[in-house]
């Protein structure tokens, strides 16, 4: 009943419901970036304060991105993404309203929340739709190419924005695309039966929710307090301490866990997990230091910094569908290690910067280099992570997978800018800024080759699609 459903509705509007919602979600993630000295001189946010524009989205979304695969999995994959788009529809609307820091955190706080229902949802449909074979690959080339081009296209929209029409409307301009995903996504078919069981995992959702956020917190304040001193080494040790208790939660006393721990065990699960948060975590800190290079040190305006990230943009939409021809002949692992190289020879591209720099000497080609090989690399890390997962259990599965991807962008974000930083030593002159970028940067590439390492030992040989019977 539920494949005679999945044709009635059509994979395609299945496929392009999911797109919109990806490009949407990871639009989200960098669209505030250069219009952050707008937002702070409109608003009055102080300097600590304003990364929290930031981190209040990624926190909330990474937090609860495993609760909201579960709701999808108990609910039903589609409820639980028509709730998402609403609740995010209304808070950015709200969130370009702001008249005050605390409107705005608050606002792009719910928007994490309305992320985190609606992402897994909508993985969890696409997984369902195309379960094996060359349209799987296909499937997973849309959704690579519109998850990285969102990120991407966030920081040209972004400037646009915020030089023609004003920092608010990077908040407005989700609400026209959540109404459309909305209209899409009403016309998806339902998917399988939802999965009733006991009460759902709030404990576990709020120990994990809260760990996750002090983890971050306290890394973020190394750069004021230093790794050594009492708050940091309480906090990151309370963060711990509610990480291993939801551990001890899911393991033992949760009647119905937020993830079965037992998941893990799947070798292609952990490690496509594990590549994801490194691979997270070196792309967010790249965008946030390439867009502080160009503005900061080489003086560039909000619009044409945005603009300058069009080629990486493209490289990423290039890659993707790369990938889909690739993916045809090579195993996704294969994709994965190949990929992962070609983005960290982009990143240590990057790290020789210099102050007297120019884009086309020191942005052009490591973008379009590391653009490639992200593009390359995100379909085959998708597939990966959701293949083999039970049914009653893929919600979760893609709860997990952007879960992995949030974290690792909220720690790389918050590790490598104190590292970066406390290399410039608290100077704000080019000099200093492009030196500390550029170790920022170099270090996103040792990520980069620790996700390789990580996918070349662990992950198993699998066939290529091609070899794959493909659903009948």
């Amino acid at each position: 009943m539920f494949q005679k459903s999945m044709r009635r509705a059509g994979p395609g509007i299945t496929l392009a419901a999911v797109a919109v919602v990806q490009f949407m979600v990871s639009l989200d993630l960098s669209v505030v970036n250069v219009g952050l000295p707008s937002i702070a001189a409109g608003l009055g946010f102080s300097g600590v304060g304003l990364t929290w524009v930031i981190h209040a989205y990624a926190l909330t979304f990474g937090g609860l991105l495993l609760l909201g695969g579960k709701a999808a999995d108990r609910y039903g994959r589609k409820r639980v993404l028509l709730s998402g788009l609403v609740l995010f529809g209304l808070a950015s609307l709200l969130g370009g309203l702001a008249q005050a820091p605390g409107h705005l955190v608050a606002a792009r706080a719910a928007q994490g929340v309305g992320a985190a229902a609606l992402a897994p949802a909508a993985l969890a449909l696409l997984t369902a739709a195309f379960p094996a074979g060359r349209a799987r690959v296909r499937a997973f080339g849309v959704w690579s190419a519109t998850n990285a081009a969102g990120g991407a296209l966030g920081v040209l929209i972004g400037g646009l924005l915020t030089e023609y029409a004003g920092w608010r409307w990077v908040m407005f301009v989700n609400v026209p695309m959540a109404a459309v995903a909305l209209a899409l996504a009403w016309r998806v078919a339902a998917g399988p039966a939802p999965v009733r069981g006991g009460r759902p995992d709030v404990l576990g959702a709020v120990l994990v929710t809260a760990g996750m956020t002090l983890l971050v917190f306290g890394v973020v304040r190394t750069g004021e307090h230093g790794w050594a001193s009492p708050v940091t080494v309480v906090t990151l040790a309370v963060a711990v301490a509610l990480l291993a208790a939801f551990a001890h939660v899911e393991r033992t006393t949760a009647r119905e866990p937020l993830i079965r721990l037992g998941l893990f065990a799947n070798r292609s699960v952990a490690a496509a997990n594990a590549y994801n948060l490194l691979l997270g975590a070196a792309m967010a800190a790249a965008f946030y230091f390439v867009s502080l290079y160009l503005q900061r040190v080489l003086g560039t305006g909000p619009a044409l910094t945005g603009l300058q990230f069009l080629p990486f943009a493209l490289a990423v939409a290039a890659g993707a569908a790369l990938g889909v021809r690739l993916g045809y002949r090579l195993a996704p692992r294969a994709l994965m290690v190949f990929g992962g190289l070609l983005t960290a020879a982009g990143f240590a591209w990057f790290g020789l910067i210099s102050p007297d720099g120019a884009f086309l000497t020191d942005v052009l080609g490591p973008s379009v280099v590391a653009g490639a090989g992200f593009g390359l690399c995100l379909g085959p890390v998708v597939s990966t992570a959701t293949a083999g997962v039970a049914a009653h259990e893929s919600g979760t599965a893609s709860g997990l997978l952007n879960s992995s991807r949030q974290l690792g962008a909220a720690l790389g974000l918050a590790g490598l800018g104190t590292v970066a930083y406390g290399r410039a030593g608290g100077a704000a002159g080019p000099a200093a800024l492009a030196e500390g970028y550029a170790i920022g940067l170099t270090l996103a590439a040792g990520l980069l080759l620790a996700a390789v390492l990580i996918a070349g030992a662990v992950l198993p040989r699998t066939a290529p699609a091609a070899a794959e019977p493909s659903p009948s």
